[in-house]
């Protein structure tokens, strides 16, 4: 076996010298570190620890290279990619990054609206829109207890009695009627007193209205009834023919048939302060005999707010 004189300098020992070569005409960059001879140095090449080394055409050059191999095997890692790749880029200097931050503060601000004073009419309108309100609060508790302590009942209107003095025709269809009935109206509550101040009574036969009849003012006291007499009188009222031979036939039978409607405006004093109003309707359906001494003997009667 033949001995080959190691030529790279890394694997020789301290007292054999390397085998010299001569440069090449265009030398690669060396994959050596420079050697840390201050000497070598230029004083217009500043050296910083961030930065990678190049050197300078100036410097000299070791030209102790190993002789290529062929026919060997994968070469280890030498890190010649290391010294190719570009200087990083600088970062900017320190001084800017408090103004570039500022900017970017100053943009992300968001602007708060400023709070404008409420206008005293606002004010005014809220006032009287909250006075009408606890106003209309206290009515409605008013009423409710009102209505819990005194119970108001409506009035009732009833017929006790009702006697038919005449009922004929002239003519064949000319009415002439005499009817006394007597009204009774009655204040169901146990406190307060009703006044009717306007009280008005109409005699209908088949709906066609025969007489009507006024009443003066009068008032029932608490759990009072009041009678009054009405004299309800019609005088040559024209009926039709289908009219006339009805009544006729219920007067021949004994059995008339008539309607008294009843309008009423009263009014409840459940004390000093505390007096409504209302308009009452009444509706009765009686049958008498037949005249002249006709008499009740049936009758129905609604009353309605």
């Amino acid at each position: 076996m033949s001995h080959e004189r190691e030529t790279n300098p890394y694997f020789l020992p301290p007292h054999v010298p390397p085998l010299e070569q001569h440069e090449p005409q265009h030398p690669p960059f060396s994959s050596q570190f420079p050697p840390s001879n201050a000497k070598n140095q230029t004083p217009h090449e500043p050296h910083s620890p961030g930065d990678s080394y190049f050197p300078s055409p100036t410097m000299p050059v070791s030209t102790r290279h190993s002789q290529p191999q062929l026919h060997s095997g994968p070469q280890p890692h030498t890190g010649h990619n290391s010294h190719l790749t570009p200087p990083r880029h600088q970062q900017p200097h320190s001084g800017s990054r408090p103004h570039s931050q500022h900017h970017r503060h100053s943009s992300g601000l968001v602007r708060v609206p400023t709070r404008r004073k409420t206008r005293p009419f606002a004010w005014l309108v809220a006032g009287f829109c909250a006075l009408f309100w606890v106003m209309v609060i206290v009515a409605g508790l008013a009423i409710l207890i009102i209505y819990l302590v005194f119970r108001p009942r409506n009035p009732k209107f009833d017929i006790t009695s009702a006697t038919l003095n005449a009922a004929y025709l002239d003519m064949g269809y000319l009415l002439n009627a005499d009817l006394t009935i007597l009204a009774n109206f009655t204040n169901p509550n146990k406190k307060g007193r009703v006044d009717f101040h306007y009280a008005i009574l109409d005699l209908y036969h088949g709906g066609h209205l025969l007489a009507s009849s006024y009443m003066d003012p009068f008032s029932t006291m608490s759990h009072e009834s009041r009678f009054q007499d009405v004299h309800l009188v019609s005088s040559q009222v024209r009926l039709s023919l289908e009219q006339s031979q009805q009544l006729k036939k219920e007067v021949d039978n004994g059995r008339v048939k008539f309607e008294v409607k009843g309008l009423f405006r009263a009014r409840s004093n459940l004390g000093s302060f505390l007096q409504y109003s209302y308009w009452l309707y009444a509706q009765c359906t009686i049958v008498v005999t037949s005249p002249p001494t006709g008499v009740l003997i049936g009758r129905k009667c609604t009353t309605k707010r």
